[in-house]
């Protein structure tokens, strides 16, 4: 019975292995195919991943502007054509560009230029509404307490030099033009602290006379363009006022300068959006991803407050939004 038993119970192992084995060649080849079929669908997911970057690459590469190609000098009408064809641009995107200092009268233009030197015109338009508040007219700043104004003026910066200026500039309108602020340049730069560039604001923006802002956003983005390769800047003006009309030289002005404050800054400028990126010989020294560069935007662009407090109707129809008072939250300068 029990030689019966042994043999029974190791039959039994014997068929119980070999159903295993049975079982093992039957799911072998499912595996295989199984395994097989995942490692296709693998290559062919990274073939199509591949094929896809390849893809968008070729795309990105046509679709993106490409920097001028280094070859013979642009000929001197083909630099007026590309500098006009910016301007026209720039005259599109920013259609409601306008003097960006506050001002109601040529005198608030002229000291608030003045002002500007060095800062802002956001840190200047959060201070002068004291200050016009305080010597509404030449005639009150002519014979101001040099220290009260100095006080008022601090937040802008070399507030003694700008107050002297200030101070100075009254007296000659007083003494010289009988208070009021003269339309000619000859007679603008005899003031003290008014060069050609703070007349050419006034004359443009207060008389309509057209006139050239050489700021330093105008001179790096001129220079950037290859416009010119002047450093000065009266001789940036004057070889940049030979390539336009004489009637575009004010608009051209804030076209370039709000450009220069909003999108070709001097330090990362956003090229991956840049409206005028084919156009521009310099393109790529800044960020070309569009995503990246659209953060680099400031003020409107980014969805920042202006620089102005009171800005025109027209750019409040554009979706700008004035700048905070002093000791307000400013953001985008």
């Amino acid at each position: 019975m029990k030689a019966a038993k042994k043999t029974a119970v190791k039959k039994a192992a014997v068929e119980k292995t070999a159903a295993k084995k049975t079982a093992a060649r039957k799911t072998a080849p499912a595996a295989k195919t199984a395994t097989a079929k995942k490692t296709a669908a693998k290559k062919t997911a990274a073939k199509t991943a591949t094929a896809k970057k390849a893809a968008a690459v070729a795309k990105a590469a046509v679709e993106q502007p490409q920097p001028q190609p280094a070859g013979k000098p642009e000929s001197p009408a083909a630099l007026v054509r590309r500098a006009r064809r910016i301007n026209r641009e720039l005259a599109e995107v920013y259609p409601y560009a306008h003097p960006e200092l506050d001002f109601e009268n040529p005198f608030q233009l002229l000291v608030a230029t003045v002002l500007s030197a060095q800062t802002t015109d956001l840190r200047v338009n959060q201070t002068t509404p004291t200050l016009f508040a305080k010597y509404p007219t030449p005639e009150d700043l002519a014979v101001a307490n040099p220290e009260e104004v100095e006080e008022i003026l601090r937040p802008c910066g070399f507030f003694r030099a700008k107050t002297k200026s200030v101070i100075g500039l009254s007296k000659g309108l007083v003494e010289q033009f009988g208070g009021e602020v003269p339309g000619r340049l000859e007679d603008l730069v005899k003031l003290p602290g008014v060069g050609r560039k703070t007349a050419f604001v006034v004359l443009g923006n207060a008389f309509g006379r057209p006139g050239i802002t050489v700021d330093t956003h105008f001179q790096r983005l001129v220079r950037r363009w290859r416009w010119t390769a002047e450093t000065d800047p009266d001789k940036i003006e004057a070889a940049v006022g030979a390539l336009f009309p004489k009637s575009d030289w004010t608009d051209l002005s804030h076209h370039v300068i709000w450009h220069g404050r909003r999108m070709c800054h001097a330090r990362k400028p956003a090229c991956g959006v840049c409206p005028i990126a084919p156009l521009c010989p310099a393109y790529g020294e800044g960020e070309t991803d569009p995503e990246k560069a659209k953060k680099l935007l400031k003020y409107e662009k980014g969805g920042f407050p202006g620089q102005r407090l009171k800005p025109p109707q027209a750019y409040l129809d554009a979706g700008g939004r004035p700048a905070p008072p002093l000791g307000g939250a400013a953001s985008g300068t």
